[in-house]
This record gives C-alpha cells, sequence and structure tokens, in this order.
C-alpha cells in the first residue's frame, strides 16, 4: 500500500501550494489569505520512484472560545488526517517567525506522529540559518526551510521524507498473480450489490443505507477457469459529509485498495447522474493511471429521455478519460454485468503487452509526422526514440531534445496515439519524456600541434590588422 503524507500547518503557511508542487497538480485552492482549505485533499504523488499519498488539510488554530484547551488547535478533519498519516510536513511560515501557537501545536503534534519533518515556508530571498533559528526551540530534530512557491529546498525535503517511509507491502491475498479488480464509488450506489452478483453469493453485507461497508474487503474467485480478486471498498463522499471517524479512515483504505489493483471498476448511480464527487474519483483513478471500467448501475426502468440525458452527460464530462470502458448494468438484477468482464479480460490483454523499442519508436515517428511539436525559442522540440518502461500502468519513455519543454496537450496526443496503435482498451498510457544527454558535454577539444600553430599563425594575423 502507498504511504500517506500530511501537510498540516497554521492558516495561511502555504500548505496547498506545496500539495500542488508535490502533487504537480492544482486540485488544492491556493489564495493570499488564511482559511481556504477547510476539508482534507487527497492526491497521488511520486518522487524518485517512491510513490504516495498527500493530504492536504485545514489550518490549525486556536478557538478563541476556548484558548486554553489544547485539544481545540485542531480541526476535526485535521485531526483524522494526522492519525492516518505516516509522515507528517509541518508548515510553518519562516516571514513570520515562532509563534506562540507554534509553540502549542508542537505540544500537540509531537505524540502524535513519530516522524514529523518541521518546515519553514516562504524562505525565498532570506537567510535560512538565520529564519531557522527561532525554531530550533521546538526541539525537533531537523528542521528545512523551503520556498513551496518556487520549489527551491524541495528536494532536499522529500530526500529526507523518503528515508522514513515505510516499506510498501501489500496484503497476503493482494499478492499473487490474480488479476486484481477494485469496486470503487460513492456510497449506497450498489458496489456491494455488484459484488454479490458476479460472486452469485450474498458474500458482502448490503443494505440500503450510506456506509454499510466500512473497510476495503479482498475476495479471491475464479470465473471460466481464471482467478481474479475482487476489492470491496468503502464508499467516498463528499469530506464535508463525513461525520463518523471510522468513516474517515476507510477514505484512505479505499484510495490505497486503488494502487493495490489493476483494473478499477467505479460505479456510477443512473439516478443521480454524475456529480461533482463522481468527477474528484475520476480524477484520482486518472491520476493513479490505473485501467477503468465505469458501471453505471440502476439502468433498469429508466425512461428512455433520463438514459439519452445521462449517455449525453458521460460523453461532456469524461472526455479526459476516453480510454475507458463504460457499461450500463443492473447489479440487483444482473443485467449488463456479464459484459464487464468482457472488458475486463480484453484489459487484461492489453495490460501484458510488450511491444518492441523499434514498434514504439516507429509510433512515435509517426505521430510526430502528422503534428510536429511546438518550436520553443527558434529551436524545434526533437524526439528521437521511445521504448515501453512498464506495465502496471503502461509506461512508455520518450527520449528526445528539450523534453521539458513539451506541453501537456502534446503529452496528451501521443498518449492517444499509443493507445490507438497499441489497440489497447481500458488502459491509459502515461508518457514519460527524457534529456538526451549531449555526448560531447564538458570535452574539451584537444588541439594537435598542427593546428595549434596555424591558430598561433592567424592570431598574429589579426594582430596585425
Amino acid at each position: 500500500m502507498k504511504s500517506v503524507i500530511a501537510i498540516v500547518g497554521r492558516p495561511n503557511v502555504g500548505k496547498s501550494t506545496l500539495f500542488n508542487f508535490l502533487t504537480k497538480s492544482r486540485n488544492a485552492l491556493v489564495a493570499d489569505r488564511p482559511g481556504v482549505t477547510r476539508d482534507r485533499q487527497y492526491g497521488f504523488g511520486n518522487y524518485k520512484g517512491h510513490e504516495f499519498i498527500l493530504v492536504d488539510t485545514g489550518g490549525l488554530g486556536r478557538n478563541d472560545k476556548d484558548s486554553e484547551n489544547i485539544s481545540n488547535l485542531i480541526s476535526d478533519q485535521s485531526l483524522r488526517a494526522i492519525e492516518e498519516a505516516d509522515v507528517l510536513i509541518w508548515l510553518v511560515d519562516g516571514r513570520e517567525g515562532l509563534t506562540t501557537e507554534d509553540e502549542h501545536l508542537a505540544k500537540v503534534l509531537r505524540p502524535m506522529c513519530e516522524h514529523i519533518f518541521l518546515t519553514a515556508n516562504k524562505t525565498e530571498g532570506l537567510n535560512t540559518d538565520i529564519v531557522l533559528s527561532d525554531f530550533y526551540r521546538l526541539g525537533f530534530d531537523g528542521l528545512y526551510a523551503i520556498s513551496a512557491k518556487r520549489g527551491s529546498g524541495v528536494r532536499h525535503l522529500m530526500d529526507e521524507i523518503i528515508k522514513h517511509l515505510p516499506t510498501e507491502a501489500e496484503d497476503k491475498i493482494l499478492a499473487g498473480h490474480d488479476l486484481r479488480i477494485t469496486i470503487l464509488g460513492r456510497p449506497n450506489v450498489g458496489k456491494s450489490t455488484l459484488i454479490n452478483r458476479i460472486l452469485g453469493e450474498e458474500r458482502v453485507l448490503t443494505f440500503d443505507q450510506p456506509g454499510t461497508t466500512r473497510d476495503s474487503i479482498a475476495i479471491p474467485f475464479q470465473r471460466n477457469g481464471k482467478s481474479y480478486t475482487l476489492i470491496d471498498t468503502a464508499g467516498i463522499r463528499r469530506r464535508s459529509k463525513v461525520t463518523d471517524t471510522i468513516e474517515k479512515f476507510s477514505i484512505v483504505k479505499s484510495l490505497q485498495a486503488i494502487d493495490s489493483t489493476q483494473i478499477v471498476v467505479l460505479v456510477l448511480d443512473a439516478q443521480e447522474a454524475i456529480t461533482e464527487q463522481d468527477a474528484t474519483l475520476l480524477g484520482l483513478i486518472a491520476d493513479s493511471g490505473k485501467a477503468l471500467i465505469i458501471a453505471v448501475n440502476k439502468w433498469d426502468g429508466l425512461e428512455v429521455s433520463h438514459k439519452a440525458r445521462i449517455k449525453a452527460q458521460l460523453d461532456r464530462k469524461l472526455g479526459f478519460l476516453d480510454y475507458a470502458c463504460i457499461h450500463f448494468i443492473s447489479a440487483l438484477h444482473g443485467s449488463g454485468v456479464g459484459k464487464i468482464f468482457v472488458s475486463v479480460n480484453k484489459i487484461s490483454k492489453s495490460l501484458s503487452i510488450a511491444p518492441a523499442a523499434s514498434e514504439v519508436t516507429t509510433i512515435l515517428q509517426q505521430a510526430v509526422e502528422a503534428h510536429s511539436p511546438p518550436v520553443v525559442h527558434g529551436r524545434r522540440i526533437k524526439l528521437r526514440y521511445a521504448h515501453l518502461g512498464g506495465h502496471d500502468p503502461i509506461r512508455i519513455i520518450v527520449h528526445g531534445n528539450q523534453t521539458e519543454r513539451v506541453p501537456e496537450s502534446f503529452r496528451r496526443y501521443l498518449a492517444k496515439q499509443m493507445r490507438k496503435h497499441l489497440k489497447l482498451v481500458g488502459t491509459p498510457v502515461l508518457i514519460e519524456f527524457k534529456q538526451s544527454e549531449n555526448p560531447y558535454k564538458n570535452r574539451r577539444n584537444i588541439l594537435t600541434n598542427r593546428q595549434m600553430e596555424k591558430r598561433r599563425r592567424l592570431m598574429r594575423h589579426v594582430k596585425k590588422k
């Protein structure tokens, strides 16, 4: 399972800015005023091959109504994030210096997590030694100075953090070679009913009330001679609607289940259409790079006009997931459920592809000929060759010059061309660029004696003029 890193601190110290920098996204709202982040924000991060779940939290502050009570320093949402985290990044304001609230927070946070990295933000243009000198009074082993806005110092911080991340260890049930399928979705959309229909028995508890499933449940089974493992997860609701402690913890379990699986089946409720939370889940799945099947449940009994409206909404909102397999089913009555495993088997074949580097390079060259990369500062981006970099998820490594300047739109274009020519079903392709090294870099051209003599003659001629 992926490790969990939580970013905590007082309001307006730059937690959301650091979250966006580490997740390479803009998912967290950023503004130059306190209190913008109210609930937890989840995202996936990757640093030097170490993948983790990152949690952005609301600001920790003193409750004016009961300022003497230390427990009131921390909101309930942030408290849950701290309890479920393996590592804490405690962000403080380097320009403001040490405050009384920071001293109170040190007493609260110290016993809650073993690995706390006290980090001073907004230190650009400042003497970091002077900035950190105040915070040594808090008694933490390591202090770090960064600028989340510019990214300076973040690399050194993450180098230390990854040394303390727990080793990834999957559940023994999940460690086998079976194809793993995670059923994900909001509460009460029919996830457990779908699993029972697939298994042909009442294997997991179902009830017409949100929150029945509390933890991720792994269920090995066989179908048509093939081995699978189904993972039933707790329903994920909007964080503002989550009040129960156990349910809050199960959200992280569901996100970790995405990491431990190969195929995600996202169940939608046809009667409620696509909600904002469904779109958030789809974004997390897209970021993870996992194969995706969308099962629109409770399809039976709907009017023709309602079905047409749902299909139009899917086309409009899911354009960024054009690789996903979509099925309209009824988990209760079984209609359309069998077609899900037709897609599962096609995805399984897609995940096992092993194209030669020459084949992938040919696809790259054809894509570049059809649509060339843009010109940057008068120089054209050159993409030379590509090869397969991994299977889960499928990664294509593209080598070339000025690859750091390739726009995101061209990355998506290449991914679509790779999926098309490799005939992948339900599976995204992650494109990674690598800068080709100059073979003549740092190499001096040593002149021969004849060349040196010629150079001296030329220089004498230049001096005479």
